[in-house]
């Protein structure tokens, strides 16, 4: 994947590739990489992909924020957001991205696709990042607009990028920096977890 512009200067990406060096901070990419170190969360009872009244609007941004208690309680956070455009640089947030994401600035830009040579076709994602203390419901709009596919590659990790959590429309996708810190945190909700032998 191609870095379309130099990171912020705090240089984040060398950040990442200390824990992430095989994998471009593309979070649907991560559990194939690390696998190892991936366990998957669902986010209502029998794997059911959308909420659909309020209630299991609560159940699902319950389990987001259990989970994100667990990793991150007292702890700031990043918060990475993405846009995509068909320019190398980035264009102005829309208002609703940046009601989901205050604060957001922007971190980097990357072909989403190398092989791509058709100008019309060919399209940029781009980073958008802002740290925070982290407390229970600090996201919640960001997690409902996850769970209504409204909103995308989104993370939320801890300031060195060790632990992620990758939520996406039907659950999360967390990665930690060892097996065993994967196995503590997934023996903790067995009944989130996918009934597929892969975990997906």
């Amino acid at each position: 994947m191609t870095i379309a512009e130099p990171p912020v200067p705090d240089d984040l990406l060398s950040l990442w590739e200390r824990h992430w060096e095989r994998c471009f901070p593309v979070p649907h990419l991560l559990k194939h990489v690390y696998a190892e170190r991936w366990v998957r969360f669902h986010s209502l009872p029998g794997s059911k992909r959308y909420p659909t009244d309020e209630a299991e609007y609560d159940i699902v941004l319950g389990r987001y924020n259990t989970v994100l208690d667990e990793l991150f309680r007292g702890e700031e956070v990043r918060i990475v957001t993405t846009s995509w455009s068909g320019e190398s640089q980035p264009p102005p947030l829309k208002a609703q991205h940046a009601h989901w994401h205050p604060g957001a600035r922007h971190w980097m830009s990357m072909r989403t696709d190398e092989n791509e040579t058709d100008p019309e076709f060919i399209t940029y994602a781009h980073l958008h990042v802002s740290t925070a203390p982290w407390r229970t419901g600090l996201v919640d709009d960001l997690l409902r607009a996850v769970a209504d596919d409204r909103a995308s590659e989104v993370m939320i990790t801890s300031l060195s990028f060790d632990r992620i959590h990758h939520p996406y429309d039907g659950g999360a996708d967390v990665l930690l920096p060892t097996s065993a810190d994967r196995d503590v945190l997934k023996n903790r909700h067995p009944e989130w977890l996918s009934s597929s032998p892969g975990g997906l």
